[in-house]
């Protein structure tokens, strides 16, 4: 096994470190922590608590994970942080574990970028390939899926979710779901569209994007309820993956309402 710790770093007895591991000066690992392969801690990095971070990631100078969760009802139990592999976590970034009346962990997904001074609570489900900016946080419980960018300084509410390939603009405030393929922006944050450039980046055809197109002025028609506009839009698209992606989304039980437009 090859390990680089530079003789500044505090190892935990107890603490299981993968293979080319690099633990640089002034690092603190806490006994119960697993690194995989690969992991790259550059300085100056705390990780406590019952955390797992994937192969291939690297953590920037201040990051400190797997701290107690911000909770006043927390008294110590045994909770989690997964994070995933080839992750960038930038400085000053801190994730903290689930609770005990929660999921009882927090999961970060693989391949995300995590900017300086991002934020992930308590309880959140973070998706693969995300991208947080700088400052953004993220509330206790929230989800959040795949291909996902939130701009910087940020706020997500607690229990909020975001639907896959969607976007947050930079400095808004989101206490509503936001649905998948779709753009918020603002303080208290409203749709404004189709994360039409997101879908572009990840391949998406011209057609299929016409198609959600068409879905979303039906959904977010003024004429009737939105009971009756997804039955509509169900009814008329339900070969189409994307759009069935949106109006399960909506259907599912959820602690906030759904993001409106403008």
């Amino acid at each position: 096994m090859t390990l680089s710790v530079h003789p500044t770093a505090i190892i935990e007895d107890g603490a299981q470190l993968g293979t080319n591991v690099t633990i640089g000066p002034f690092c603190h690992i806490g006994p119960n922590v697993v690194l995989g392969d690969g992991v790259t801690l550059l300085s100056h990095v705390v990780v406590g608590g019952y955390s797992q971070i994937g192969a291939g990631s690297t953590l920037y100078p201040f990051a400190t994970i797997g701290m107690p969760p911000q909770h006043a009802r927390y008294k110590g139990e045994e909770v989690r942080l997964i994070i995933g592999v080839n992750c960038t976590i930038r400085e000053h970034v801190t994730m903290h574990p689930g609770t005990p009346f929660g999921s009882g962990e927090t999961r970060v997904g693989d391949n995300g970028l995590f900017m300086v001074g991002v934020h992930i609570a308590h309880d959140c489900r973070v998706g693969n390939n995300v991208v947080m900016a700088n400052q953004a946080t993220l509330g206790g419980h929230v989800e959040i899926g795949d291909y996902v960018n939130i701009g910087g300084l940020s706020a997500v509410h607690q229990y909020v979710r975001i639907g896959k390939h969607s976007m947050v603009g930079g400095m808004s405030g989101v206490e509503g779901d936001v649905i998948p393929y779709g753009m918020v922006m603002g303080d208290r944050a409203r749709l404004s569209g189709l994360n039409i450039i997101g879908l572009k980046r990840r391949g998406f055809e011209r057609d299929e994007v016409h198609a959600l197109r068409a879905a979303y002025r039906l959904l977010f028609a003024a004429e009737g309820t939105m009971a009756e506009r997804i039955e509509d839009v169900s009814g008329l698209m339900k070969d189409n993956r994307a759009i069935m992606d949106i109006v399960e989304f909506i259907r599912t039980d959820s602690n906030r309402a759904i993001c409106q437009p403008r």
